[in-house]
């Protein structure tokens, strides 16, 4: 026991010595715009880093055109050149379990830069915190993961189970370089993705996919209006007959994780197009949105309930009848998962939570998909989502990160990685 004691104490001692260290790789990192297509500057930061630390690396830009042809591919595009994943494997010695820490270095747009306070890829640092476009989402749980690697060998601490830092590409639209990594061969027994969840632990999470609903009208002059239909009208009908089925699926949930979540899975319109001239009837209107799919729930499953409910669309109003919605699937998709909330892993990075910041961790749901879904699904590897992120501020202007979670996160995985992969001896 004494000797764990000390080695927690080495364990913090070292990210309080490197914290500068670390702040400043967060900060290159995301002054290193990683937005989709220009993902190559930030990779090379963390391939030059990995390459440092001595591990294993493994460079390569996924091939779109045989992506494509799985079912489980998601993206807006298919060329990924100048777009590589880096895979940085520290080898065990045997006889331990696997982890996959698994980060996404891609960043969703700025977008209106006067919305922001600083320069939005600054890395700007001001009251303890760091902000930047990806510095919550999800740069700064990848510099966590990172560090708890870097502590354990400056230590000089063997592990029994290989390490399998990830850092992919395509997570906001999909998944894809995550797919090509488990397609390339990387599993594990368990993996950890620090996403930013305010250092909740998530063993489940939501699936969501993109969906397209095309809702016809007729046109006729704005000056005659009622001689035509209106296609805007029509799709406030299909918009309120959406939010009565989003109603009826959250019904559903009764699982005690979603019970601080006021909308388990929600169904989110998130675009509308229509029409094409003012003084004209609208004789168009396209709808996009996100549809949430339930942990446990099959995604094509959702599929036929949201197919079928547009069908009942004819029971509101007899102009579908003869002018059916149409539907259509496409874009982004992100799996459901679920793990156990007493698997090994989850009972080990709860421990020490509670040994390192003196209190219990908050289980919850994931709100939103990850990467975790292929992982568990696809790549048999049980995945956990917790990371120092500031789940309020993905996507938001003036997104920012609190420094000391960065370093509370790495203290708590590095432990967890000693419980989970267990330390070799050679005596």
């Amino acid at each position: 026991m004494n000797k764990e004691i000390e080695l927690r104490k080495q364990i913090k001692q070292w990210l309080f010595e490197n914290k500068n260290a670390g702040i400043q790789l967060l900060q290159k990192l995301v002054q290193a715009e990683s937005t989709q297509g220009n993902e190559a500057k930030a990779q090379n930061i963390i391939l030059e880093t990995l390459t440092g630390m001595g591990l294993d690396v493994d460079l390569w830009e996924q091939k779109g055109n045989e992506l494509k042809k799985h079912p489980y591919f998601a993206s807006s595009r298919s060329d990924f050149t100048g777009s590589p994943n880096v895979v940085g494997v520290l080898k065990g010695k045997g006889e331990g379990r696997s982890i996959i820490l698994n980060g996404h270095i891609d960043v969703v747009p700025a977008g209106d830069k006067e919305q922001w306070d600083v320069e939005p890829y600054s890395g700007a640092i001001k009251d303890g915190k760091m902000y930047g476009r990806g510095v919550t989402d999800m740069k700064g749980g990848n510099v966590s993961l990172l560090l708890a690697i870097q502590a354990l060998q400056a230590l000089n601490i063997k592990l029994k189970g290989d390490v399998i830092f990830e850092s992919v590409i395509e997570e906001e639209s999909g998944g894809s370089g995550t797919l090509s990594s488990i397609l390339r061969g990387y599993k594990a027994d368990a993996a950890l993705i620090p996403e930013p969840t305010n250092m909740k632990i998530f063993p489940k999470q939501q699936g969501s996919m993109w969906f397209r609903l095309h809702v016809k009208g007729r046109s006729a002059h704005g000056g005659t209006r009622y001689e035509g239909v209106s296609a805007i009208e029509k799709s406030m009908v299909v918009i309120n007959h959406i939010a009565k089925l989003e109603t009826k699926r959250n019904k559903r949930i009764s699982d005690p994780l979603y019970n601080k979540i006021p909308i388990p899975i929600p169904i989110n319109i998130g675009k509308i197009e229509g029409g094409d001239w003012p003084s004209s009837v609208a004789d168009l209107v396209k709808i996009e949105g996100r549809m949430g799919v339930a942990p446990d729930e099959p995604i094509e499953d959702a599929k036929e309930e949201m197919e079928k409910w547009i069908n009942r669309l004819v029971e509101k109003d007899l102009w579908f009848k003869r002018h059916p919605v149409k539907l259509e699937w496409f874009g982004a998709r992100w799996l459901p998962s679920s793990i156990e909330v007493d698997h090994p892993l989850v009972h080990s990075l709860s421990n020490n939570y509670l040994t390192v910041l003196n209190q219990s961790p908050i289980i919850e749901a994931s709100p939103w998909g990850t990467d975790g879904g292929l992982l568990t699904e696809l790549g048999d590897t049980p995945s956990i989502i917790f990371g120092p992120g500031v789940t309020e501020k993905a996507h938001f202007p003036n997104e920012y990160i609190v420094l000391d979670h960065v370093f509370e996160a790495a203290e708590i995985i590095a432990l967890t990685l000693l419980d989970w992969c267990g330390i070799y001896s050679d005596k």
